[in-house]
């Protein structure tokens, strides 16, 4: 989008247009763009509109209902918060006795949205003017939020008492950036704010290295889902409890958090597969805190390196999917196959830790035949190359 683009949608005629397009279907598209065109619409209106359609169906994954009255860049939905998460973001500012808060890289808005619904004052600041203008519509709603377009590391924060920064991540060449100094702003000059207002948070990728981690930082990845969404860096009162690392997992409408306990993590040791084999969640993984999965479903690691934890009894936890056991083997093609195409498998899931086996390349050569349905576990037990032939495990009556 362009700003030629969002005043002709900012318009009457644009923004009735858009609140009465049909929920977006890729397939009617080009339909529905020509008949608007035959009916006289403006070309660039109809591209505008329909683009905005398109953006706003992507968006609900995101921001549910209200992304049908948002708008959107393509890299501005992209980077955006989620809102079940953006909300998580702002329970700690209200918690920790935030009164007004500047997100001083508010993209499309949806983090500051998330702030302003629980009555915060929102400075939201956007280097970018066309995204500034993005989230000025979208925060038309919240009269406590104000919208500025400028620097976020030099604007005025007289008056605030709480930040939050969620730098790009994506170098220009769009490629994801790991390393935080090719963050932008780079992630040592937001972090320098925090001398200034101690109540400091930043949204990271969740493949930070521990070592990049500041000390005084409790840093917190989040799953939706089972998708390892982000990292939190979070600072001074957004941090009752202190440094450390920690995780939240978010699956429906459960949310479970976890952190590593003060007193470190638990020791576990290393074994043969059992009954049961546990998944931790990512986020879990991320923070470092699969031992707390073992100890939880008293179990131990397939291999010291491996995030798999196997157990001889069920015990549902939301940290981990669960399977049951079926067979274990050592790695060989001829084998494999031959146990799969017993099971009459036509269908299989690959997962893999700690091989280079490709699982498509894997799959081709199994050529299998059936009707039935397999998850294959691809790992090291014990230093070893092993095959764990699994099928989701149910609670134990």
């Amino acid at each position: 989008m362009d700003a030629a683009a969002l005043t002709q949608l900012l318009s009457p005629e644009g923004w009735a247009l858009l609140g009465a397009l049909p929920p977006y279907d890729e397939r009617l598209a080009l339909v529905l763009s020509e008949r608007l065109r035959s009916e006289g619409v403006a070309p660039d209106l109809v591209a505008a509109a329909l683009t905005q359609s398109r953006l706003r169906s992507a968006g609900r994954a995101k921001f549910d209902d209200f992304a049908d009255g948002m708008l959107f860049t393509q890299a501005g939905l992209e980077q955006a918060t989620r809102f079940s998460v953006a909300a998580r973001h702002a329970q700690r500012y209200a918690a920790a006795g935030c009164t007004t808060v500047a997100d001083l890289t508010c993209g499309i808005g949806g983090d500051s949205m998330a702030l302003a619904a629980l009555g915060l004052g929102v400075v939201a600041i956007d280097s970018d003017e066309l995204t500034a203008a993005l989230a000025t519509v979208n925060l038309r709603h919240f009269p406590e939020a104000e919208v500025r377009h400028g620097d976020g590391l030099t604007t005025d924060l007289s008056g605030v008492d709480g930040l939050f920064a969620d730098p790009a991540r994506r170098t220009t060449a769009g490629r994801r950036a790991h390393d935080p100094a090719a963050y932008s702003p780079p992630l040592d000059a937001v972090l320098a704010l925090r001398e200034k207002v101690p109540a400091l948070g930043v949204k990271v990728g969740p493949g930070i290295p521990h070592a990049a981690l500041p000390e005084d930082a409790e840093t917190q990845w989040v799953s939706v889902d089972r998708d390892v969404v982000e990292a939190g860096l979070w600072f001074g009162p957004l941090a009752p409890e202190g440094p450390g690392r920690g995780a939240l997992v978010l699956r429906g409408t459960r949310a479970t958090a976890v952190r590593e306990p003060a007193d470190g993590l638990p020791e576990v040791d290393a074994g043969a597969p059992a009954t049961y084999l546990y998944e931790p969640d990512g986020a879990v993984i991320r923070a470092g805190l699969v031992a707390m999965v073992a100890a939880e479903v008293q179990g131990r690691l397939l291999d010291r390196t491996i995030a798999y934890v196997t157990a001889d009894h069920l015990v549902p936890t939301p940290l981990a999917t669960a399977y049951r056991v079926l067979d274990v083997m050592p790695f060989g093609l001829k084998r494999l196959r031959t146990a799969l195409r017993e099971r009459g498998v036509g269908r299989v899931t690959i997962k893999k830790r700690g091989t280079a086996v490709v699982p498509e390349q894997l799959r081709r050569q199994l050529d299998l035949r059936g009707d039935a349905e397999a998850t294959v576990v691809l790992t090291r037990v014990r230093g070893a190359q092993q095959v764990l032939l699994v099928e989701p495990a149910g609670e134990e009556p």
